[in-house]
């Protein structure tokens, strides 16, 4: 079963709260909050805030993304990903700029800066 969740207006905020579970791909116009599940391909042209609770398995695509919660997938963030103390993202990440805090923890190759032509530089990272 998929579901997808479509909005045209960018002043609008898509939420998925506590206790709610969606299995299926989602693709927002807007910024969205996740402190429920998701398992999916999750596409956001806006920011993607991901609180303490929140769970998300699978491909993640948004402009910005501020993480608190857990992550088991590869993450693409076009400008800033925020990895707060809290988070924990097993996967890659690709990300023009990124902010760690102490206490985050990630597995995976992070690549950042702005795309270009040749292979960008992947470097292993291990915190925590």
């Amino acid at each position: 079963m998929a579901k997808s969740i479509a909005q045209t207006s960018n002043d609008q905020l898509n939420k998925i709260v506590e206790n709610t579970r969606i299995v299926g791909d989602i693709d927002s116009q807007n910024n969205i909050r996740v402190d429920g599940k998701i398992k999916g391909t999750l596409k956001v042209k806006g920011k993607l805030v991901l609180g303490v609770n929140g769970l998300i398995e699978g491909e993640i695509h948004c402009e910005n993304a501020e993480i608190e919660g857990t992550i088991n997938g590869n993450i693409q963030v076009s400008g800033l990903l925020s990895l707060k103390s809290t988070s924990k993202i097993q996967g890659d990440i690709t990300s023009q700029k990124l902010s760690m805090e102490a206490g985050a923890l990630h597995n995976g190759k992070t690549s950042m800066g702005a795309p270009s032509s040749s292979k960008p530089i992947s470097t292993p990272v291990q915190n925590g």
